[in-house]
């Protein structure tokens, strides 16, 4: 039994660190391994190797897990080293052994041919493809991996859609719309859609991400978003379902009207403009997507031929009707820039076409981006590139400095030399960097010649010393610094670093704004109707949740409320009411807990009635700041509390607190505040006279803590006083009592609150000193 029990132990053990040795091999990452990024060359791979492979051998490393750091260094560099293997895992995410995956494949071919041959079925019978090699070498091209999917075609949906089937073994509606899906992949991959294939058997993680959770599935990407095919699998279905996919103002219909307008609209967006002129009815599905892919860069309209009124445009710039024909056009509208025309065109010659006029002669400055693709950094002496930048002040027609500009870019040949301009009123920083005397140059355009050294903004340059009018002076000036500049590089004397540029396109917030929320809800509608109710569930269970605790708060809330008016409200309670409102008409209102109306601020009397609900149960956020009076000081101390306080409305609420009938319950709490104000000597003579007039309290009822301030003596109170002026306003006023009565007016009893604004401000910064009591003691 003893040797039967070890052997079963020592198969769990070996079964255990197999398992272990597969989990490890799962998530081994030699990018990660090596520290390097995707994009990293074999320069960079060779080099993070071997300052791994010398921190980790273990002659040198004597750490126990060195041997096995080495080991996975020495692995992920020979995957990341060999280029096949290493996009072999960039595709499929494996080190490489695609014989095991071929080997799977094999297998499972082998025991449906063995199940075919046993069972006699034929294909004719099913009209089914169902023989495997031809199935799968339909849509190997296409397989796609989780890191494929992340790192390319998310990435790269932002300039064309793609169309995304989703599949898996023994499927048979899969085998069923196969020929549908063949002939429509043939017909949109030489449009320009990108095509993939998930199989959901081994791709799990994928298709879960994808949220398909059926096969067949079939869905669309574009700009990252994730859009379901919903109708029968037919060819046109599938290619007005990748037309749906393209936003709708891609390509603007441009007619005799409007085509002034269109092809003017370089100025403001600074971009060339494209038009196709054709037959067809409708804009062609190619031309959509090709004005997807270059959006950022040009804009394109759409004429068709047929229309009443084409006929002036046609004639106008010598398009021949009967074929398609493309026109580009930069800052001059009455003559194209490049023309092409051709039956049957292809995507490559119409991308080609667009990528070689993708600029205006002498495009605007609007962003970073841009200059950094119009002016690149120098890389070698062989790779000079030059901009000359016409500074000039943005106006709403073409000026003579801009024209005489254009003109001399538009002789320009040399491929080393691109002309630019700038709005200097848009990017001030910009055009005062490279303007030396900007007195000069008021108002007036300027023209400088500059060599990127850096992308960090250094640069060299070189300005014109005098203002650029656009003359034949100024041409043949301008021309000779370019000649100079080809002989003599140090033509370009002055340094300077230029400040980014600030993107003069970019949608304003609340455009930004209005867009996100409208992708927001028409993703949501899309995920109620379309999406499985799997996936629903968490977000319909976190708004029903959130709407059972706002109701259910609100319930409560409303029940405390009720309780608390039955229990503060007697039946004497009109009369309190009535005697309150003759004694303070200005200041005494009923207990609310409104914001205080402009003009004014409510100072309410805690007393029994209102001691529960103004402090006992008040909401937490909430503070009470009591004002401590006596009969005769009532009057003057509230107006001077009230002119204090009025700027800390909001969560605070303002009471007042008769000393004459709540001195027993004040002298309780300020027992907590040992520090602050002298405990009360039950011995003193004068002990029932101390004067607390002017004292201000502020009570959080929810924390059961309280904050103190003790009034400071005015100028004219200490002079009235005399010789009790040595006294603190703390100490005892018994004996000078009868000395200072009479000469403490209202001016010196308003004195007490001078610096209560200053105490206020402390209070809501939180920076007071907090007297903690364990519960609050009953006003009575």
């Amino acid at each position: 039994m003893e040797v039967k029990k070890l052997s079963i132990s020592w198969q769990f053990l070996i079964v255990l660190v197999l398992i272990l040795q597969i989990l490890s091999a799962l998530d081994f990452d030699p990018y990660r391994v090596l520290g390097v990024s995707r994009t990293a060359s074999q320069a960079d791979i060779k080099k993070a190797y071997k300052k791994l492979a010398r921190e980790w051998h273990p002659d040198k490393n004597k750490d126990p897990g060195a041997e096995d750091k080495f080991i996975q260094i020495s692995k992920a560099y020979e995957i990341l080293s060999n280029e096949e293997k290493r996009s072999h895992y960039d595709h499929y995410g494996d080190a490489g052994e695609s014989q095991g995956y071929q080997k799977q494949q094999q297998q499972r071919e082998h025991r449906f041919r063995h199940f075919h041959e046993n069972f006699y079925f034929d294909e004719s019978f099913f009209q089914f493809p169902f023989n495997s090699e031809r199935r799968d070498s339909i849509d190997e091209k296409y397989l796609l991996h989780f890191s494929h999917y992340v790192n390319e075609v998310v990435p790269d949906s932002f300039k064309k859609p793609y169309l995304i089937k989703i599949t898996s073994d023994w499927c048979f509606s899969c085998i069923h719309i196969e020929p549908v899906w063949k002939e429509v992949v043939q017909e949109l991959e030489g449009l320009g859609v990108g095509i993939g294939v998930v199989h959901a058997g081994y791709e799990r993680r994928l298709a879960h991400h994808l949220g398909a959770h059926s096969t067949p599935s079939i869905l669309g990407i574009i700009n990252g978003k994730i859009s379901f095919f919903h109708n029968a699998v037919v060819s046109e279905n599938l290619r007005q379902f990748v037309e749906s996919l393209l936003p709708g103002n891609l390509v603007e219909k441009v007619t005799s009207k409007n085509y002034v307008r269109f092809l003017s609209g370089w100025q403001q967006e600074n971009k060339p403009c494209v038009l196709l002129f054709d037959q067809m009815p409708t804009i062609p599905l190619l031309y959509k997507l090709t004005a997807f892919a270059h959006k950022d860069y040009l804009s394109f309209g759409y004429v068709y031929v047929g229309l009443r009124g084409a006929e002036e445009m046609t004639r106008q710039y010598s398009v021949n009707v009967y074929t398609p024909t493309i026109l580009i056009f930069k800052e001059h509208i009455h003559k194209p820039a490049d023309v092409i025309q051709a039956r049957g065109m292809k995507r490559q010659v119409i991308d080609d076409f667009i990528t070689q006029n993708k600029y205006l002669l002498a495009a605007r400055l609007t962003s970073q981006k841009l200059f950094h693709e119009l002016c690149p950094v120098k890389r070698s002496h062989r790779q000079r590139k030059y901009c000359v930048v016409l500074l000039t002040v943005e106006a709403t027609k073409l000026s003579k400095p801009f024209e005489a500009f254009l003109s001399f870019a538009l002789a320009n040949t040399q491929d080393t030399v691109r002309f630019v301009h700038v709005y200097s009123n848009r990017q001030q920083e910009f055009a005062s960097t490279l303007l030396p005397d900007s007195d000069t140059f008021q108002g007036k355009s300027a023209v400088s010649i500059l060599e990127r050294r850096n992308t960090a903004g250094r640069v060299v340059y070189k300005t014109l010393e005098d203002p650029w009018t656009g003359s034949e002076s100024d041409k043949f000036i301008l021309l000779g610094y370019l000649d100079q500049l080809r002989k003599d590089p140090a033509l370009l004397s002055s340094e300077a670093v230029l400040p980014d540029l600030t993107d003069e396109l970019a949608p304003i917030f609340l455009l930004r704004w209005l867009y996100s929320a409208s992708d927001y809800i028409s993703d949501s509608w899309d995920s109620v109707f379309h999406n499985n109710w799997r996936e629903m569930m968490p977000l319909l269970s976190l708004v029903f949740s959130a709407l059972f605790i706002l109701f259910g708060t609100v319930i409560v809330q409303a029940f405390s409320d009720s309780n608390e008016e039955r229990e503060s409200s007697p039946p004497d309670k009109e009369e309190a009411r009535e005697k309150t409102g003759k004694t303070e008409p200005s200041f005494t209102k009923e207990p609310s807990s409104k914001i205080p109306k402009k003009g004014f601020v409510e100072v309410t009397e805690l007393t029994d009635l209102t001691y529960t609900s103004n402090l006992v149960r008040l909401r937490p956020g909430h503070m009470n700041v009591v004002l401590i009076l006596s009969n005769s000081t009532k009057t003057s101390l509230l107006q001077k509390f009230a002119l204090e306080v009025y700027s800390f409305t909001g969560c605070l609420h303002f009471s007042f607190l008769s000393l004459d009938k709540h001195r027993e319950w004040l002298e309780y709490l300020l027992e907590f505040a040992q520090d602050a104000a002298p405990i009360p000597n039950q011995y003193d003579k004068h002990f029932m006279e101390r004067d607390y007039t002017g004292y201000v309290l502020a009570l959080n009822g929810h924390k059961k803590y309280f904050c103190l301030f003790k009034p400071q003596k005015a100028v004219e109170e200490e002079e009235a006083m005399g010789p009790c002026s040595d006294f603190d306003s703390s100490l005892h006023l018994g004996e000078c009592r009868g000395k200072s009565s009479s000469g403490l007016g209202p001016r010196p009893i308003k004195g007490k609150l001078s610096k209560l604004s200053l105490w206020m401000e402390r209070l809501l910064e939180g920076s007071l000193q907090r007297f903690y009591i364990p519960s609050w003691p009953d006003l009575d």
